[in-house]
């Protein structure tokens, strides 16, 4: 299974005939530029493209009034005047002959997409779509939308495939209200937030253009973790999560639009605000977000309002000459120099570029022949792959493999050192752009050292930055260099402590809810700050997790380094966690985690020390949450 592209140059056809400064920004050129961009990249290629259908009657009649139906359908034979007209009767909308062709391949190519992954012929995709669709109504067309595209989908979804909880994420500069006023009216369904009576399937989040989507995703990510747990009382229905301005500060017309760019991306305090009062509104429904109430703020610190940010983030640079990569400076008989002198200190860089550019700057590689390998001694026959994941049977050169080993003791037995050849195979594969992802596995007693020369070839090999997530017994390296190219996270340490902005040890979380809220509240935001193009993942002796846990973790670090994260395990390790992490790293969906759980106070202890300690140095730590000023 692939990533699926559903599209249809048809839906270019429509296009404003007089002048409206108000709707001239919807235009063809919107649909056409995002294609354009998708093949410069290389990632339409990468797609399984499908043509979009048009909707149906009966389709269209799940959401939408006959009689709304029917009016849009006679714009096919109206005039110029006619059509203006009757566009004027609406809010921001215009008609045109081929508005009601358009508008039902908008809506047809979301069927579709939804048919195709629900059937299994994809696993994801994506539908370039217009006219727009979340602003319509039942009985009225919106801000630019005819048919409410995302709603159509839902209800087809929910009524073909027998689905009970969707997730909606309705990402806008203004509020999506026609998506909430089509499910109000749904037993299954909740009100909004301005409602917390009905229930608390609906998030509306206040956010202003100088806040990036960073100030929102421990939220979002919290209560979508949540509706797939089952983590609130009601049985079934519909969350929908949006992010909107708020009305006073929200630009008058989507023209303002252009401007957002030029606003930067740094956190401002009404965003946060927003984001607090959310919170405080959705905790009598989510189990996960109770525990802020019963064990005090646990996903924030308080900040001053207009608090300057200064992190390890994209906006900054570190005040440190770059160590060189080549192989001198961490060869396998040496180790690297010494911290140069200023040390890893921050200082604010120039204002952060705008989209446009930082998408210009990017540059997306070509996908690796193979997306995920398998690098084990003695493969089991137990152990069960997807198709597409490759078992390895290369090994580095003996003389290399041996060079690296020589400084470690518990190297130099056979086994271990077999071990180490495959994975030195499988990491350079996977910096030299052939593998995506990987699994190895090394003998328990050589684990410290394997991932300590993983840790160093990865760093002389090509990473700049690069995320080390160690759990269980695996303490860091002593002579690795403290530079700032290094993140360790250790899961399982004895006690919390934050030794350096870099070096992070915490206990491993007793129940899944203090899991999730470590991950969320820890893990991710220093991920995400760090920014690494290589990520390890190693699962030591006495690691504890089951499974489910650590694929969940697996699969929330895929979205870093363009996921290109290497996991390494103990031999002795069940071939059922092998092929689950397999699964995940290829891009399925972690298993359930099982009945969810608030976390234990020690874990929020741990986690709130955590945050106060690295907050000062880490932005994305400060704007995940906060307490407000009283």
């Amino acid at each position: 299974m692939g990533t699926a592209l559903v599209y249809h140059e048809d839906m270019t056809a429509t296009r404003l005939l007089w002048d409206d400064p108000e709707c001239e920004i919807e235009r063809p050129e919107r649909l056409t530029a995002a294609l354009d961009r998708l093949r410069q990249r290389g990632l339409e290629q990468r797609c399984l493209r499908l043509s979009a259908r048009e909707a149906s009657k009966e389709e269209l009649g799940l959401v939408h009034s006959p009689e709304y139906v029917s009016l849009v359908r006679k714009t096919q034979v109206l005039g110029e005047e006619e059509l203006q007209a009757l566009s004027g009767q609406f809010d921001a909308i215009y008609f045109h002959p081929s508005t009601f062709h358009c508008a039902r391949l908008a809506a047809g190519a979301g069927l579709q997409l939804v048919d195709a992954v629900l059937t299994g012929a994809v696993q994801n995709g994506l539908a370039l779509v217009r006219p727009p669709g979340h602003h319509s109504q039942r009985a009225a067309a919106n801000g630019f939308c005819v048919f409410n595209n995302v709603a159509i989908a839902a209800a087809h979804a929910k009524q073909k495939h027998g689905l009970h909880r969707i997730l909606i994420v309705d990402w806008d500069v203004h509020h999506g209200q026609g998506i909430q006023y089509l499910f109000e009216d749904d037993p299954s369904s909740g009100c909004s937030l301005g409602c917390p009576a009905r229930s608390g399937w609906e998030t509306l989040t206040t956010w202003l253009p100088s806040c990036t989507c960073c100030s929102h995703w421990p939220l979002s990510l919290t209560l979508s973790w949540c509706w797939s747990q089952q983590d609130l009382t009601q049985p079934s229905g519909t969350l929908r999560g949006k992010c909107r301005p708020r009305q006073s500060a929200s630009p008058t017309s989507h023209i303002c639009c252009r401007c957002w760019p030029a606003a930067g991306s740094a956190p401002c305090w009404s965003a946060l605000e927003s984001i607090q009062s959310a919170r405080a509104a959705q905790a009598p429904y989510w189990k996960s977000l109770q525990l802020q109430g019963q064990c005090g703020q646990v996903l924030g610190c308080r900040i001053p309002p207009q608090a300057p940010c200064s992190g390890y983030d994209s906006e900054l640079s570190l005040d440190v000459t770059p160590v060189p990569t080549s192989p001198s400076t961490h060869s396998p008989e040496g180790r690297p120099p010494p911290l140069l002198p200023g040390g890893p200190m921050c200082k604010a860089a120039a204002p952060a570029p705008a989209p446009s550019s930082l998408l210009d700057q990017l540059c997306l590689c070509p996908a690796p022949s193979v997306r995920t390998t398998v690098a084990l001694t003695a493969p089991d026959i137990t152990l069960v792959l997807p198709p597409d994941v490759i078992q390895q049977e290369g090994s580095a050169l003996r003389e290399e493999t041996e060079a690296w080993a020589r400084p470690h003791e518990s190297l130099a037995r056979e086994e271990a050192l077999t071990a180490l050849g495959k994975l030195l195979y499988l990491l350079d594969g996977m910096l030299d752009g052939q593998v995506n992802s990987g699994i190895a596995a090394t003998p328990a007693s050589a684990a410290a050292a394997t991932l300590d020369v993983a840790i160093q070839r990865g760093l002389s090999h090509g990473a700049q930055r690069l995320l080390c997530v160690a759990l269980g017994q695996l303490d860091r390296p002593p002579d690795l260099a403290h530079d700032g190219r290094t993140l360790w996270l250790n899961i399982g340490g004895k006690e919390a402590a934050a030794l350096s902005m870099f070096h992070v040890a915490t206990p491993l979380p007793v129940m899944t809810g203090g899991f999730l809220s470590c991950i969320l509240g820890l893990v991710l935001p220093l991920a995400y700050g760090f920014q690494p193009d290589l990520v390890l993942v190693a699962l030591g002796p006495g690691h504890g997790l089951q499974g489910p846990h650590a694929a969940l973790l697996a699969a929330m670090l895929r979205g870093l380094a363009g996921g290109r994260v290497l996991a390494l395990l103990e031999e002795d390790s069940t071939p059922q966690l092998a092929g689950i992490l397999a699964r995940v790293l290829r891009g399925e969906a972690p298993p359930s985690l099982g009945p969810s759980s608030v976390a234990s106070p020690e874990d929020v202890q741990a986690l709130m020390y955590l945050r106060g300690q690295l907050e000062p140095q880490w932005k994305m730590l400060q704007v995940g949450a906060f307490t407000p000023q009283k």
